[in-house]
């Protein structure tokens, strides 16, 4: 390709690209699934941009001096001829590859049309995120939890409480003591959770300049470090000892506290201790002043690998600090999941999986809204709808039990959601109809009874026991005495033997 038609097509193709942009950042898609997936590409573009503007610029510098001899050539020389000679090149070339797909450059960045739902659409996020992340709404710290539960000295937090405290490096509240953070099994968990809300912010951020955020937080670093204004990294920390609390007895070396002088005695002869006391006579030593030159620390191998964790820790507070509402909202989801069952949580995932292949199928005009004109409401998990048309919380469903079925085979095996409705029907029209349709008519001692056979076993004893405490009066034997009075045989002989009659 000559230099001039490389320029030209570069100035085309990055017309189309802003193009591409254009059409892509007009849309507004209710999902979180595609509004990442439209942001991954926009990103993708823009990077597009930047590549083929560096060629574009590199073609403008002309270094080897190639465009402008090909101007020059055009310039001096016959143009027809020129042409001809072009023209000549591009039919030699076809004729080479007569079978060469020639590529339509104006659906190269045009937004994808979902109209064909059998040829399901590549979505650039599916593959970004697991299914605890959501598309990018919650964390998944699963792995970085039990790294931290293998760590040697830490709390015994569980998976919401370390999602409360992974940012926080205080060893009063779960974390690792200042003297046992210089091993490679804390810098490699404090790399690895660096590393995952790195990537969690790029995958989430597109758009925005993650290498840029990280640089200022670098910069803040080394400005807090020079000061010696790092968090629990300062050498003033690391030479003074911490005030006793009451009677307690303070262990400078290990930071701890013992209640009895008896055991602190005794630990002051463990190999714990000695080797705790080593390394704080090393680390003072560390930072004492240099004969070479006044005030001047010398830095050390132990002062450069407290550096080193220092900065990971700094990173991942300020990563957990621009990310908080993803953090609270995980912690909201996992105490929601804490209350589900099994069944439950695969059904919302599920349902959170096939919710981008239902969103591209093809829908008829007005099938995304309602009678009145309005949107339809996302409900995956079919709850209930407030006052306000909104599904309720789903904290109050379980607290309802909403999601407990109770069939009734006297209502034609309809099935009753929740204890309320199920103890509510029985008075209603469709149970009372049911009963008459068997032949009952008090239906007020039918309560709690569903099956159509228990209710007719019942029936029938009720209809047994009635007709044996009935009297029929055409049964009994009728016997008068002598005055005329009309008596049963029985009581006509009993008041014979006793000589009444």
């Amino acid at each position: 390709m000559l230099v001039l038609e490389e320029q030209r097509y570069i100035h085309e193709d990055l017309e189309r690209l802003e193009q591409g942009i254009a059409d892509r950042m007009r849309e507004d898609p209710k999902h979180i699934r595609d509004r990442l997936n439209r942001d991954h590409e926009v990103a993708q573009l823009l990077d597009q941009i930047q590549a083929q503007s560096q060629n574009l610029i590199n073609i403008y510098q002309d270094e080897n001096g190639s465009r402008a001899r090909e101007i020059q050539q055009i310039g001096t020389g016959d143009p027809f001829e020129e042409f001809y000679r072009q023209f000549k090149d591009v039919r030699e070339h076809h004729a080479r590859y007569p079978n060469e797909q020639a590529e339509n450059s104006e659906q190269r960045y045009k937004v994808s049309k979902h109209g064909d739902p059998s040829e399901p659409l590549p979505s650039i996020v599916d593959s970004l995120f697991t299914g605890e992340e959501a598309y990018g709404r919650f964390f998944d710290l699963n792995i970085c939890h039990e790294t931290f539960l293998n760590l040697n000295n830490v709390k015994r937090l569980s998976y919401l409480q370390y999602l409360e405290q992974f940012d926080n490096f205080a060893p009063g509240s779960g974390g690792v003591k200042r003297n046992e953070k210089l091993n490679d099994q804390y810098f490699k968990y404090l790399g690895e959770l660096s590393d995952y809300l790195e990537s969690f912010m790029r995958r989430t951020r597109p758009l925005e300049n993650v290498d840029k955020i990280l640089q200022s937080f670098d910069k803040e670093f080394e400005e807090a470090w020079a000061k010696d204004e790092v968090e629990g990294w300062t050498l003033e920390q690391a030479a003074q000892p911490k005030q006793r609390t009451g009677d307690a007895i303070w262990c400078d070396d290990c930071e701890k506290e013992f209640a009895n002088e008896n055991v602190y005695k005794n630990h002051l002869k463990g190999r714990k201790h000695i080797k705790a006391a080593e390394q704080r006579a090393q680390r003072q030593a560390d930072s004492a002043p240099s004969a070479n030159g006044p005030g001047k620390g010398v830095v050390s191998a132990t002062r450069l690998k407290e550096r080193a964790v220092a900065e990971r820790e700094f990173r991942i507070k300020r990563l957990a600090s621009a990310m908080s509402t993803e953090r609270s909202d995980t912690r909201v989801n996992v105490e929601r999941k804490q209350g589900m069952t099994e069944r439950e949580r695969q059904q919302e995932l599920e349902n959170l999986l096939n919710v981008g292949e239902q969103r591209y199928e093809p829908m008829d005009e007005g099938d995304g809204e309602g009678e009145d004109g309005e949107e339809k409401i996302y409900n995956p998990l079919k709850l209930p709808l407030a006052w306000d048309g909104k599904p309720i919380p789903f904290w109050l469903y379980r607290l309802h039990g909403l999601g407990v079925e109770f069939p009734c085979e006297i209502c034609g095996n309809f099935v009753y959601m929740g204890r309320r409705a199920f103890d509510k029907h029985f008075n209603e029209a469709r149970h009372v109809y049911g009963l008459k349709c068997l032949g009952i008519t008090n239906t007020s001692l039918f309560r709690d009874i569903t099956g159509i056979d228990e209710a007719m076993k019942l029936w029938e004893k009720i209809q047994k026991e009635k007709k044996r405490g009935k009297i029929d009066d055409g049964s009994v034997i009728q016997m008068e005495d002598g005055e005329g009075n009309v008596m049963p045989e029985k009581v006509y002989y009993d008041l014979q033997k006793q000589g009444l009659l």
